[in-house]
């Protein structure tokens, strides 16, 4: 969450709110002081990212200064008809379990690495964490989009939950804050490492789950759905008993009152 910290009394509000705010704080306020806004940009508050459109000769040069300063063989290359192919690194940052076919073990860094083998139509599935920030590198296109990336990750892993309860985000560190910006699906990721460089903290990929605010309900299986169901029921069951209960309680009270009271 975005903040605003007084460096005096070390008052901190939502940056939003900080024009609200009326303190008499003693700062140094002669020298041109104001308080720090500390930026962790929010998912749903977009941030201007700079992304021009390079010429064929521009590319050239970019790749060329990209390939110089990495030290790896993961060297992009220029193709024939003005396109490029690339790596990029994505750090999966996921914090609820993933579906994978029950048929098949849950698979291991290595594994994930080798890719998917042969497999059938999945009928049954089973959930397990994957490994805390694991890295896949991808070899991909200029462009490839950011939800063929997503759909690439979840195939190397045998993850077989719907693309779109994941979500690819950019990462960059600036002036000492962390900036997390979700990209669409359109957005190509290996022109995004190009512009900023090999730089992690330029520019990094994180896959997370895809928390928008709003359920999806279409990227969930029938199973999930009929146990979301019986879980509203038992809800449902619980909440209404307890209603139940307290008006019983007021009725059985209210009738005690009125026995008590003497008539007339």
């Amino acid at each position: 969450m975005d903040t605003g910290e007084s460096e005096d009394c070390k008052f901190t509000c939502h940056y939003r709110c900080r024009a609200l705010i009326s303190l008499d704080c003693c700062g140094p306020r002669d020298l041109g002081w104001e308080p720090a806004l500390e930026r962790d940009t929010n998912v749903d508050e977009p941030v201007e990212w700079e992304t021009p459109d390079l010429s064929q000769a521009e590319t050239e040069q970019k790749i060329k200064e990209y390939n110089s300063q990495i030290n790896s063989n993961l060297f992009m290359s220029l193709n024939k008809d003005g396109s490029y192919t690339g790596f990029i690194k994505v750090q999966l940052k996921l914090v609820r379990p993933v579906s994978v076919p029950s048929s098949k073990k849950p698979p291991s860094l290595q594994a994930a690495q080798r890719g998917p083998g042969r497999g059938t139509a999945v009928r049954r599935r089973t959930s397990f964490y994957l490994p805390k920030d694991a890295v896949k590198h991808l070899h991909v296109l200029s462009r490839t989009r950011a939800r063929e990336v997503i759909e690439a990750l979840l195939r190397k892993f045998l993850v077989v939950d719907d693309p779109r309860k994941f979500a690819l985000f950019e990462r960059a560190e600036r002036h000492g804050q962390v900036y997390l910006r979700k990209l669409s699906d359109d957005e190509q990721p290996l022109r995004l490492r190009l512009l900023a460089g090999p730089s992690e903290k330029a520019l990094s990929f994180v896959l997370k789950e895809n928390d928008s605010g709003e359920v999806n309900w279409d990227a969930f299986s029938m199973p999930e759905l009929h146990n979301f169901l019986r879980i509203l029921q038992r809800e449902e069951e619980e909440h209404l008993r307890q209603i139940l209960q307290k008006y019983s309680y007021c009725r059985q009270k209210i009738q005690e009152a009125l026995h008590a009271c003497p008539l007339g």
